[in-house]
């Protein structure tokens, strides 16, 4: 697998990742604000809810990307096969209608489509 379809492929994993601790953290139940320690700038529940907003911007960022590729089938393998892991690539050739190596290309070029999209975003 070449460097950059496989780098972009780790980002979206990682998107999974960072959505299952998003979800995660929201069923968290709301933490209550106590007072600030002289010793301390910064208590725990401002940590939890900086990190809160930067999960949030990280996953608004890869969604933006997501939302911004047209082509179905693109948008097909790369939520459902690559991020929620819904079908194995044989699964994925029959609902597209396309042999393997037309599904490998058809994966590259949604990848490419992605990173084209989210390097718009984060430049």
């Amino acid at each position: 697998m070449r460097q950059d379809v496989k780098k972009i492929r780790n980002l979206l994993k990682q998107y999974a990742k960072l959505k299952c601790d998003f979800t995660a953290f929201n069923q968290v139940s709301s933490p209550s604000f106590d007072g600030v320690s002289i010793h301390s700038s910064r208590n725990g529940t401002e940590s939890r809810l900086i990190n809160h907003v930067d999960l949030s911007y990280q996953l608004k960022e890869v969604e933006d990307a997501l939302n911004a590729i047209d082509d179905p089938q693109y948008q097909f393998i790369l939520h459902d096969y690559i991020i929620e892991k819904r079908f194995s690539r044989n699964e994925a050739c029959q609902l597209l209608s396309v042999s393997v190596s037309k599904f490998n290309y058809m994966k590259n070029e949604a990848l490419h489509a992605f990173a084209k999209f989210y390097s718009d975003l984060t430049v």
